[in-house]
């Protein structure tokens, strides 16, 4: 039996997170972190397209916590204590330079994830911290005031433990047995699969739009705003991603079938449009339609949009009648696409879904039923929407979890 005092389980963002900050509140605490797989912090290292988003650059807990589907309420507090700044300063303080870019992500100067998995592997190393690579947990029990972690290469002992295990089913199993109520797991953050000849040629376009859902189950439209990106296989881009994470139980039960209405002019209703466009007829009377991108609209999704309202790329201004400008204000402000599946967010998988919320004490980041066992991370049902707030959770959970594990 290896004895400990305390073990934590999973070597990701989180479980560092903890163990670093706990070492270093009480230099005397033994501590170990158990990872089932042979590398540590594997979902840093991809992170951002491997330059790892830190954080987000939103300095007031309500508006940070506004970014979280599941955990919104119960983070508000937990923010007052450790959040963005607080963030920044934690890694500037250990040499690792920040950025703040213009869509808010923060990045390392470095631009590589590695900074950040160096910064922490030099950390646990210099505060003695053991990590236990390929140590797959089979059971948790409690003796008394003591835990039992049985993995498949032996028996570890230890006052408090940390679950920080991520979205691992395997450890939410272990958690119902010890009286923990587990949400089912359903995937958040991922892109639309769409077929449709408006967008079928325009991969790699990007532009400014406002999109809808359309859903049955719903008497509550989503609504998202923000970039919207053009794939081969459909749509994506934040603004996209924003609406997978706020409706993902919805899409869930429609099995990811389901519309979603695109403005391509945020802030532009349809009878604006047809103001907009009347006044192009006379303005513009003498130029083809199709030929000149209006609205700042990318040229290429211009025509295509200009094609769909049944306008010939001939036509000029002064020959749209009032059923061609209807269609093409339709297709700029209203139109409709029909999705048929979800493809993952690069490789950042991430899942609504864990430890039911109302069974943890958001002061410590404690279990509620269970003395000296926390949680944090995406063990817990708290997610995210893209642009590092995840990874915000995670910090923010482990340090006030460390706080509370490293007083005796």
């Amino acid at each position: 039996m290896h004895e400990y005092d305390i073990i934590i389980i999973g070597g990701g963002a989180a479980g560092f997170f903890t163990a670093i900050n706990t070492a270093e509140m009480n230099r005397g605490l033994k501590i170990a972190i158990l990872e089932r797989g042979k590398e540590v912090l594997s979902k840093v290292r991809i992170s951002g397209g491997g330059r790892c988003n830190v954080t987000h650059a939103e300095f007031g807990p309500k508006e940070l916590s506004a970014n979280y589907p599941r955990g919104e309420k119960e983070l508000l507090g937990p923010f007052h204590n450790f959040m963005t700044g607080d963030t920044m300063e934690w890694f500037e303080k250990r040499g690792i330079e920040l950025k703040i870019e213009e869509d808010g992500r923060i990045f390392p100067v470095s631009d590589s994830s590695e900074s950040i998995i160096n910064c922490f592997l030099s950390e646990v190393e210099r505060l003695k911290i053991q990590v236990l690579k390929n140590h797959s947990v089979q059971d948790i029990k409690k003796t008394g005031k003591t835990w039992s972690v049985k993995t498949n290469r032996g028996d570890f002992s230890a006052g408090k433990i940390m679950l920080a295990s991520g979205s691992n089913p395997k450890m939410w199993n272990l958690l119902a047995k010890l009286g923990h109520t587990i949400v089912p797991a359903v995937p958040s953050l991922f892109t639309f699969n769409i077929k449709d000849r408006r967008i079928k040629n325009l991969a790699g376009i990007a532009t400014e739009a406002s999109v809808q859902l359309k859903l049955a189950s719903k008497e509550k439209k989503l609504e998202s705003s923000g970039p919207l990106l053009i794939t081969h296989w459909g749509m994506s881009g934040p603004a996209i991603l924003k609406l997978s994470a706020w409706g993902t139980r919805e899409l869930y039960a429609e099995n990811y079938k389901f519309q979603v209405k695109v403005n391509w002019l945020p802030g532009m209703t349809s009878e604006e449009m047809k103001e907009e466009l009347r006044d192009l007829k006379f303005k513009e009377a003498k130029k083809q339609v199709a030929k000149y991108s209006r609205f700042d609209l990318p040229k290429r999704l211009w025509q295509s949009l200009v094609g769909a309202a049944g306008i010939n790329s001939e036509k000029t201004w002064a020959e749209m009648n009032r059923s061609q400008l209807e269609a093409l204000s339709h297709q700029l402000c209203e139109a409709e696409f029909e999705v048929n599946g979800k493809s993952t967010f690069k490789e950042e998988f991430v899942t609504a879904g864990g430890v039911d919320l109302k069974e943890v004490n958001f002061k410590t980041f404690e279990s509620k039923l269970h003395k000296n066992l926390y949680l944090a991370g995406e063990v817990l049902n708290i997610d995210a929407i893209t642009g590092g707030f995840n990874f915000q959770n995670a910090w923010t959970g482990g340090f006030i979890a460390a706080k509370a594990m490293s007083a005796n």
